[in-house]
């Protein structure tokens, strides 16, 4: 899951996500990442089942967003971008 620093979550898929959140920090693609400056990793998944992580995805998305915090607190307590260093 991606956040801004208000906290707004978006949850999406990618076969790479360095190249994904790449794209997401330098704001290269249109969209609701783009004009929310959603930049931050604060959690992720790992599957080579496309399949599987669509399923994820769509059950990611209809969870409450306390539950999605949740979620992120089990790999991510402190809420930090787990990319931070990815591009330096």
């Amino acid at each position: 899951m991606l956040s801004n620093k208000s906290g707004m979550l978006y949850t999406g898929v990618t076969n790479d996500l360095e190249q994904r959140l790449f794209q997401h920090k330098n704001k290269m693609n249109e969209g609701f990442t783009k004009r929310y400056n959603i930049n931050r990793l604060l959690y992720f998944e790992s599957t080579s089942d496309v399949t599987v992580a669509i399923a994820r995805e769509k059950q990611i998305k209809g969870m409450l967003r306390s539950k999605k915090i949740e979620l992120i607190k089990t790999m991510n307590p402190g809420l930090i971008d787990l990319s931070e260093d990815w591009y330096k």
